[in-house]
């Protein structure tokens, strides 16, 4: 695993063939940053130069093409905590709690020193700044230890200011709205600020040496003798910065460990965080904090175990892993918002992305942390009063509604089939039909369609998948109710096979056309058939079509709207099409999917700090890496995986709780980007599926999760597996409100 990968921009070798046709409009850049992590949990720390979007690195705010350099080295300030992950403009930058180990007098406060000989590892962080200081850090689920060793000076000193917060960029900034903190002697301290309406609590202990002096400071001054700082409120305008500072003389090679323990829930709590991580004492915390982290992602990194690969494969497959466990955060007993225990996640941030490729992978190698997530998910709707569309540590509105609706019911739908245990059901179910109804639920309800035409998808699919657990409950009358108001995602399609014109977030009609819906085989009659929806893919995807040319660094010239024209698939650069590949399935051509995915997964990841074609999403960007590479992709509330060709020799999985055999005869290794030039794609010819044929390109969420044996017979021409028996759709079966099979009609309510 590297964490270095997604750091800088786009660093990719030239694509060839079909990937060379592909056109991404969005920041090449992956946005992601390689501090310490624990899996899905709720800290993380890392260097902090202020820097686009996590705090991490060099580079300014982007939203189109390659981004621009916003500093001539990597730097740091200090270290931060509670980083974002892949995402992009959400506003909400974190960067907590900043600690700066100095040997310079306080009002270098803010200086940005370079890092040098930086190293990471899941759960560890490592730089030397360039006045000799070796930095050191981990993270435990709910704490953080820094480890310094400084060089000799007659005057060394830990400073940690709690005002900072965000970005260095105009409106990152984070201001503190209240806050308190306290030295409590011995190395010990405590103190909790309100950012972003949230009341963010820290618990402090330190080992350092004897001699060192420990106090309060503000605006860059000691307040000698003072040990408590409270500010009632605080403006923009009247910020001045304050902390706590750990300050004497060191040997060359003295270190200094500082311990902290965070909660939502005030500082007695920050305390019993940080007790608990670290049982009997704090002594020689950090290396007990990080071999608990590294055997905590050795832990998932054992149940998905791949057989042969280029090591440039094996790595980016690796580290993928690792990327799609960062997020979401959960905070177990930690919701500042209501007061009882129970499961609180966040950094639910980019959950348009999250709900396709990396909810589903979540929940098969942690079915019980999907269960949790669930119950968070409807506890949010239950004390807040809706489902999120995304959800951070920030309190306020939902802002993400308007990128779609209706999102948390296929997760709902996907756990209610997969029998995840400990929800009510029942109650789901209320705020689920509650929920139908919010923002452009309305306009679907009344009239049968909302624009942005993509919410009407959205909210068709949102009924269905509501309308599966109600039946699942016995309540057959309300899930007919639903199931009739799910068939109005025909209203969102004009009469060429694509969406109508209307308004789209991040991408136009042809990137949204090709969503997986819960009734494709409708959705192919639409396009006129088989041979007419194939047609208007393989436009989509590039077929015949030439070279394009990227976007470089803006301002950008008239290849932005040539690009535009192309209406093109994003290739892996932006989200709203990642499933489209996939479609090809439903028309009978699973090959043209595999020529697709090996296309990506040879042209559009790579190893180094530039291996990533946009913005990681939270783990969604990689969580597809995941899946496409074991030949499975998960249909978002619909308990379905589909069937293509893997990347890899082999697999061995521990999904669901159950063990699962991937086992291929015929496989060609291939490798990434130079390497793959002249490697053609692989075609499944026949597959087994625990001794049986499986004569249709897909498997159950149960079975997967389930565990068995899949055997794939992989072969150089494509085959006629899976062209006769399609995956499943909703027209397939009886309609219970008509007493026969559903038609394609238009909806009135």
């Amino acid at each position: 695993m590297d964490p270095f990968i997604g750091t800088e921009p786009a660093d990719l070798p030239a694509a060839q063939g079909l990937a060379a046709s592909w056109w991404w409009p969005k920041a090449q850049v992956g946005n992601t940053h390689p501090g310490a992590c624990h899996p899905l949990g709720m800290v993380s720390a890392c260097a902090c130069s202020g820097a686009y979007p996590t705090g991490y690195g060099r580079y300014g705010m982007s939203t189109e093409g390659a981004p621009a350099p916003l500093y001539d080295d990597y730097l740091a300030s200090g270290f931060t905590h509670f980083q974002q992950s892949g995402t992009g403009a959400i506003r909400k930058y974190y960067n907590y709690f900043r600690v700066t180990p100095m040997i310079e007098p306080l009002d270098a406060l803010g200086t940005r020193w370079k890092l040098q000989n930086e190293s990471a590892e899941p759960g560890y962080y490592a730089a030397t700044l360039e006045n000799g200081i070796h930095c050191e850090l981990t993270v435990g689920e709910k704490t953080a230890v820094h480890r310094y060793t400084f060089p000799e000076a007659s005057s060394a000193r830990v400073v940690l200011d709690f005002s900072y917060g965000g970005l260095a960029i105009e409106h990152g900034t984070t201001v503190p709205l209240r806050a308190g903190l306290e030295s409590l002697g011995q190395g010990c301290a405590q103190g909790t600020v309100v950012m972003e309406g949230i009341p963010l609590s820290v618990y402090i202990d330190s080992d350092t040496p004897k001699s060192w002096r420990q106090l309060v400071w503000y605006d860059r001054r000691r307040v000698d003798g003072g040990t408590r700082l409270d500010f009632d409120y605080i403006r923009r305008t009247t910020l001045r910065p304050f902390g706590l500072m750990f300050m004497g003389p060191t040997r060359a090679g003295t270190t200094v460990e500082i311990r902290m323990g965070f909660s939502m829930r005030g500082t007695g709590q920050a305390r019993s965080n940080l007790e608990q991580s670290l049982p009997g004492g704090f002594e020689h915390g950090f290396d007990r904090v990080r071999e608990q982290t590294h055997d905590a992602w050795a832990g998932y990194a054992s149940q998905v175990e791949v057989d042969g690969g280029t090591p440039e494969r094996r790595t980016v497959f690796a580290t993928s892993l690792y990327h799609s466990l960062i997020k979401p955060c959960f905070a177990e007993d930690e919701s500042p918002f209501w007061p009882s225990k129970g499961p609180f996640v966040f950094d639910i941030a980019t959950m348009w992305d999250m709900y396709k490729t990396q909810f589903p992978l979540l929940t098969a190698l942690d079915p019980a942390k999907g269960a949790l997530m669930l119950e968070s998910l409807v506890r949010i709707a239950e004390e807040e009063g809706n489902l999120p569309i995304g959800y951070r540590m920030a309190r306020g509105s939902d802002r993400f509604f308007r990128q779609a609706s209706a999102l948390a019911h296929t997760v709902l739908a996907d756990g209610y089939q997969l029998g995840l245990e400990g929800l009510e059901w029942d109650w789901a179910l209320v705020h689920m039909q509650d929920d139908l109804r919010r923002g452009y639920g309305e306009d679907f309800a009344d009239r049968g369609i909302a624009h942005p035409v993509s919410h009407t998808l959205d909210l068709a699919a949102g009924y269905w998948c509501t309308a599966i657990i109600a039946r699942g409950l016995g309540d057959h009358r309300l899930a007919d109710e639903l199931e009739a108001k799910s068939r109005a995602w025909t209203n969102a399609f004009g009469g060429d096979g694509l969406l109508r014109d209307s308004s789209f977030y991040e991408g136009g009609r042809w990137n949204y056309s090709f969503r997986l819906l819960h009734d494709m085989a409708a959705r192919i009659r639409i396009a006129g058939g088989d041979k007419e929806f194939t047609a208007i893919l393989d436009r989509f995807f590039g077929y015949g079509a030439g070279p394009v040319t990227q976007l470089g660094v803006p301002p950008f010239g008239p290849e932005f709207a040539i690009g535009q024209d192309l209406n093109r698939f994003q290739g892996l650069n932006n989200e709203p099409d990642m499933e489209a590949p996939w479609a090809y399935h439903y028309a009978g051509r699973p090959d043209r999917t595999a020529e697709i995915v090996h296309a990506a997964l040879s042209y559009q990841f790579g190893t180094g700090r530039g291996g990533l074609p946009g913005n990681d999403d939270s783990g969604a960007l990689s969580s597809w890496y995941v899946w496409a590479s074991l030949g499975l992709f998960p249909v978002a509330g619909q308990n379905l995986f589909l069937v293509n060709a893997p990347a890899f020799g082999g697999a061995s999985l521990h999904f669901g709780g159950n063990d699962f055999e991937l086992v291929t005869h015929g496989h060609v290794e291939s490798g990434i980007g130079e390497d793959a030039a002249g490697a053609s794609a692989q075609y499944v010819q026949s597959a087994r599926f625990n001794g049986k044929p499986l004569d249709h390109g897909f498997l159950t969420g149960n079975q997967l999760h389930g565990g068995g044996r899949l055997e794939i017979e992989l072969g150089p021409e494509p085959s006629d597996w899976a062209t006769k028996t399609r995956p499943p759709s909703a027209s397939d079966r009886p309609d219970p409100a008509r007493g026969g099979g559903a038609r394609l009609q238009e909806f009135s309510p």
